[in-house]
C-alpha cells in the first residue's frame, strides 16, 4: 500500500457525533471525500436535515438521532451503524459543549453536571458501544475530541477544563485496554477555532469586548490567527486512517501554538 493510499479511507465505515457542529460537518465531508462511509449522529432532526442536504451527492452515509448522553439512543446509533454499512471502524467522538462561564464560587452543580455529562459521559458512551464492532472487524480507530483545555487551565471555565483533562484520561486508559485488539484511541485538542463554540466562549468571557479578545488570543499565537473547521477534520482524517498506525493514547493538537507559548 502507498503512502497516499494509507490516508485514504475507502471501505472504511465511520461514526460521527455532533455532527451538525463545524467540526463535525467538515470531517464528514472529508471522510467522504476520502472514500469512507459515515453515519452522522445528532440530537437535533432538524439540524440534522439541514446537514444532510448539504452533503448530499458527496458519498455513501446515513443519520442517526442521538443525544450523546443517552446510552439507549447512542447503543441504537451504533447498531443502524452496524445494519446499514456492515460494521464499525472509525469512531470520532466529537459532541461537546462549551457550557456556562462562571467563577467556581458561583457555579451549581447542575452547571457542572451539564458540561460532564456531554463532553466526558457522553464521549464514553460512544467507545463503549463502538468497542465491539471494532474488534469484530479485527481493529479500528477511536478519536475523541478534547482541547487545548485539556492541557491548561483558564479562568471562569471549571467545567469545560475538567471535563476537556477527563477525555484525555479517558483517551489514556482506552488506548491500554484496546491496543491487543489492534484497537486505537486518541484525542484530538483544538485550540481556538473559527466557529460557534469559539464565538460563545468570546461572548461569554468578554462581552462586548469578544472582538478585542479574539484579537489579543490570536496575537499571542505562533501562527497569528483562529484555525479552521477543516484544519481540525484534516488532523482526524489522518488518526483515522492507516497512516497514522503507530499513533494511540496522545492529545494530538491542532492549536497554531497555543500550547508552545
Amino acid at each position: 500500500m502507498t503512502s497516499t493510499n494509507r490516508q485514504r479511507l475507502d471501505g472504511k465505515v465511520a461514526i460521527v457525533t455532533g455532527a451538525t457542529g463545524g467540526i463535525g460537518e467538515a470531517t464528514a465531508k472529508l471522510f467522504l471525500d476520502l472514500g469512507a462511509k459515515v453515519m452522522l449522529v445528532a440530537r437535533s432532526s432538524d439540524k440534522l436535515a439541514k446537514t444532510t442536504a448539504r452533503l448530499q451527492g458527496l458519498g455513501d452515509f446515513d443519520g442517526a438521532i442521538a443525544d450523546s448522553t443517552d446510552e439507549a439512543a447512542t447503543a441504537a446509533a451504533v447498531a443502524k451503524t452496524v445494519e446499514r454499512f456492515g460494521g464499525v471502524d472509525i469512531l470520532i467522538a466529537n459532541a461537546g459543549t462549551e457550557g456556562v462561564l462562571k467563577p467556581i464560587e458561583q457555579l451549581t452543580v447542575e452547571d457542572f453536571n451539564d458540561t460532564l455529562q456531554t463532553n466526558v459521559i457522553g464521549v464514553w458512551l460512544a467507545m463503549k458501544h463502538c468497542v465491539e464492532p471494532m474488534k469484530v472487524r479485527g481493529g479500528g480507530s477511536i478519536v475523541a475530541l478534547s482541547s487545548i483545555a485539556g492541557m491548561i487551565g483558564f479562568p471562569a471555565m471549571a467545567p469545560y477544563i475538567a471535563s476537556k483533562h477527563a477525555v484525555f484520561g479517558l483517551v489514556k486508559t482506552a488506548a491500554l485496554e484496546l491496543g491487543e485488539h489492534k484497537i486505537r484511541v486518541n484525542a484530538v485538542g483544538p485550540g481556538p477555532i473559527d466557529n460557534r463554540m469559539m464565538q460563545s466562549l468570546g461572548t461569554q468571557l468578554a462581552g462586548d469586548e469578544a472582538a478585542a479578545l479574539r484579537s489579543g488570543v490570536e496575537s499571542s499565537l505562533a501562527l497569528r490567527r483562529y484555525g479552521t473547521n477543516e484544519e481540525v477534520a484534516y488532523l482526524l482524517a489522518f488518526l483515522a486512517s492507516d497512516a497514522s498506525s503507530y499513533c494511540s493514547g496522545s492529545n494530538h493538537m491542532v492549536d497554531g501554538g497555543y500550547i508552545a507559548a
